[in-house]
């Protein structure tokens, strides 16, 4: 038990499977995820937004497989990028084979989608010979036509069924290096699928809340679907699935993990909404040392709150902390202690110089 038992998440035990060198599920770091948006045969392109994704936290990346052109495309895409492959396809059993084969670390498939028997078991050849995993990707919007008649519209009991279907399928053919998602637009939906998934397998779960729109709308049904999902233990890869650009989803996955305490990486900002009391422009402070510190990795916590009412106790429980203070007079605090007055103009300067001689100090003695 730790110091604040509130804040322990108990995750569930899992299988754990690699996607390329990356682990997923039996313990192992939360990865988070996304797509490109690009043409995957515009080979420059793709190279170009996968490395982006890479560079603001992004641990696995998923490109569309459509046609041919494309699988072909993947064995130069893969050799000038840093992480694992995901190829996503939903018809072709020839495509996954190909992706396979021109180095895709994963194959997203939905198996009864594939066809016939032979041609499932070529699949899963292809992926064993090239040391493939596989994402089972059961989605709300894409239901088997049997299981929606049964059912009669999409629920938690549908793509459950749907899911443990396609488990055996993969089973049978004696492959087993597999993750599994439960998608759905809908929140509710989701979670319920997801949780009742996790009672009747220890497969990795890839959770996300698909279609969920634009960024603030997708930000937040994503946060609640897959923050209530994450607190109760379930989840060992997330994507956020926004209309906008692919890196701005591995920023909020990355921010939905920090606030869990399920994987720190990079600066957590704790600020104030700001008011007539601060002593500073708060909010166009916390935009620029966003900005300024986006290209820290290790953990660091600071706390920029404009007047002393909150101040003080926030700046307690952070490594760096600033309080506004009268006539400019604003309060620098390490570790949780007072250490000098600073000015309005010194915050920035300050701050970074500050975070940057911290991240020096923790990987030296790392």
């Amino acid at each position: 038990m730790s110091l604040r038992p509130f804040r322990d998440i108990s995750r569930r035990k899992t299988k754990v499977i690699n996607v390329g060198n990356v682990k997923v599920g039996g313990g192992s770091p939360i990865t988070v995820q996304s797509m490109t948006n690009t043409l995957t045969k515009n080979v420059k392109e793709t190279i170009n937004q996968i490395n982006q994704i890479s560079q603001v936290g992004g641990d696995i990346v998923r490109v569309s497989c459509p046609d041919e052109d494309s699988t072909k495309a993947l064995k130069e895409i893969v050799k000038h990028v840093a992480v694992p492959i995901v190829a996503d396809i939903h018809f072709h059993y020839k495509r996954a084979i190909e992706a396979a084969e021109n180095g895709a670390s994963c194959l997203r498939i939905n198996p009864g989608n594939i066809g016939d028997k032979k041609k499932i078991e070529a699949v899963i050849s292809a992926a064993k010979n090239n040391n493939c995993s596989i994402r089972i990707g059961v989605n709300a919007g894409s239901l088997e036509k049997d299981i929606l008649e049964k059912y009669k519209e999409p629920c938690p009991e549908a793509l459950v069924e749907s899911a443990i279907r396609n488990i055996k399928i993969i089973e049978d053919l004696d492959f087993f290096n597999l993750k599994v998602s439960v998608k759905s637009s809908d929140v509710f939906l989701s979670i319920k699928a997801y949780r009742e998934l996790s009672k009747v397998t220890d497969y990795p779960l890839h959770l996300g809340i698909t279609e969920a729109g634009s960024f603030v709308p997708g930000s937040i049904k994503s946060s609640i679907g897959l923050g209530n999902l994450l607190m109760d233990g379930i989840g060992d890869t997330i994507r956020v699935s926004l209309s906008d650009d692919p890196v701005e989803e591995i920023k909020v996955g990355n921010e939905i993990l920090k606030s869990l305490n399920l994987r720190n990486r990079g600066v957590k900002i704790i600020s104030c909404p700001s008011c007539a009391r601060q002593a500073f422009q708060v909010i166009d402070t916390v935009k620029v040392l966003e900005e300024k510190l986006s290209h820290i990795k290790t953990p660091i916590t600071l706390s920029i709150i404009g007047c002393v009412v909150n101040g003080p106790g926030e700046a307690a429980q952070t490594d760096i902390g600033i309080t506004g203070g009268g006539k400019g007079n604003n309060m620098l605090y390490l570790s949780g202690i007072e250490s000098e007055k600073i000015t309005n103009n010194e915050i920035i300067s300050k701050i970074v110089n500050l975070v940057e001689n911290k991240v020096q100090e923790i990987e030296k003695n790392n």
